[in-house]
């Protein structure tokens, strides 16, 4: 389907700045674009790109300046990088969806099965399950006993749902991911053996969470493992049993949470993080990559490094951290002249 800039500009309610009937049929990135495309402007990093892009369109903030002449139709809206997300959308709900059961794939007697659903190959469904509306289940999904499931669900091939977990609205769920397995709950014997000790809690995942390929999200010992509404986890993360993450909280890949933490509302953490067990965290963190949390925080704020520090502790610090050559050369020097100051006492 082609969109004219005059169409996009109104849907974004942006303003068209040179051809409005130019037509665009799909995007690309401003570095690379291709005439028929269209793009975006959001982090000025990327400016020097805007003057020689083949791109059609390229949306724009309201207040960017171009210091020469640029080739594209130019729409400005509010938020450039928002509007680019909300036209993707677009585009991905006109993509059509599957729909309907396929075979082989099995059901458990008396499960009701919503007339909306997708259901691919290979797929089971436990004795209990509770499905909403528009879910949609990829080949190789297991749910397990008991699960209960929301509205407009989308579980990619090959997740693993254990038993009595509950997933709201709005959730998508990708590839691989496991929701409620085991905890890893082992008692010390005298003999040096490990006892297991017996995980009945669940896993409940509430609205418009969206959890990458590859998570791992352990089941409670007791209660619940609680990913609270709007949580974004990338590929590969891990949260340990009886852990809570706060609402609107986004993780980026191989992040890890030791058992019975909590993290804050609103939390931003880079990738390989990690997170000592039984802390509570404050709201509004920003954690940087592969900062390491061993101790519990009182105050909120951005933090970088293992132990985490405050990021301008931090980089003084890492100045510091330079310096040590010169200062190990300086101290030996010094160490010199003491040895020779004593041999003419």
């Amino acid at each position: 389907m082609e969109f004219s800039a005059k169409i996009i500009a109104q849907y974004l309610n942006g303003q068209v700045e040179g051809d409005e009937n130019v037509t665009v049929s799909s995007v690309s990135k401003i570095e690379s674009g291709k005439k028929g495309t269209l793009t975006f402007l959001s982090n000025l990093k990327y400016t020097q790109y805007i003057y020689d892009t083949e791109a059609s369109i390229v949306l724009v903030n309201k207040d960017f300046k171009p210091e020469k002449p640029v080739k594209p139709t130019l729409i400005r809206v509010d938020n450039a990088y928002e509007c680019l997300a909300r036209l993707l959308q677009l585009y991905q709900q006109s993509i059509p969806q599957p729909q309907g059961i396929e075979q082989p794939s099995y059901v458990s007697q008396g499960v009701e099965i919503p007339q909306d659903i997708y259901l691919g190959a290979f797929s089971y469904i436990g004795k209990g399950v509770k499905l909403g509306k528009n879910v949609k289940i990829y080949p190789q999904c297991y749910i397990g006993d008991n699960v209960e499931i929301g509205d407009n669900v989308m579980l990619y091939s090959g997740v693993k749902i254990y038993q009595g977990c509950v997933l709201g609205n709005n959730i998508i769920v990708h590839a691989g991911t496991v929701i409620g397995s085991d905890g890893f709950g082992f008692a010390p014997q005298a003999d040096g053996a490990y006892y297991k000790i017996p995980q009945i809690g669940n896993v409940i995942i509430e609205d418009n969470v969206e959890l990458g390929a590859n998570v791992t999200i352990d089941r409670s010992t007791m209660g619940s493992t609680i990913i609270h509404k709007g949580v974004k986890l990338d590929n590969l993360c891990h949260v340990a049993h009886n852990c809570e993450i706060g609402e609107n909280t986004v993780m980026a890949a191989q992040c890890g949470l030791a058992g019975s933490t909590v993290i804050g509302k609103n939390t931003m953490a880079g990738g390989q993080c990690g997170f000592a067990g039984h802390m509570t965290l404050p709201d509004n963190c920003k954690f940087g990559g592969k900062t390491g949390v061993s101790h519990k925080l009182k105050d909120t704020g951005v933090y970088i490094g293992y132990p985490a520090v405050p990021q301008m502790q931090f980089f003084k610090s890492h100045i510091s951290l330079k310096k040590l050559p010169d200062m190990e050369k300086e101290l030996q020097n010094l160490q010199n002249e003491i040895e020779e100051l004593k041999k003419h006492k």
